[in-house]
């Protein structure tokens, strides 16, 4: 359910690398946020050449439950976003670590990824 290849924040977003760009990192919103969020309705992203600090908010997730914000898991600049995503947003709830990914971004210190969470301690976080 919490893919080992995967990076974490508190915050419920994963990170891959490498992501599909050069340099850059793929950044989505783990299984627990899409089921804690119930049936996505719309996606706001961030666009393509902003630049995100690590931990503010760069977007919005609304579901017929809530709206909730979505943050940057590390700073650098959007190379890339889900266009899927403006016609499906769906696809985040089934298919989180595929299809339904946010956007790609370069990432502005690479030592930044040392900070996310693995997997056992992404999902420790969530029995506590």
């Amino acid at each position: 359910m919490y893919p080992d290849d995967l990076k974490y924040t508190t915050e419920h977003e994963w990170v891959r690398t490498p992501g599909e760009t050069e340099g850059s990192v793929r950044v989505g919103i783990t299984h627990f946020a899409q089921d804690a969020l119930g049936d996505i309705v719309y996606v706001s992203l961030p666009e393509v050449g902003e630049e995100l600090q690590a931990g503010t908010t760069c977007g919005e997730l609304e579901s017929t439950k809530s709206v909730s914000d979505l943050y940057a898991p590390v700073s650098g600049t959007v190379v890339a976003r889900n266009e899927a995503l403006d016609a499906t947003p769906e696809l985040v709830n089934n298919d989180p670590y595929g299809g339904g990914w946010l956007f790609d971004v370069t990432v502005s210190d690479a030592s930044s990824l040392d900070a996310l969470l693995d997997s056992a301690a992404y999902q420790a976080t969530l029995e506590g």
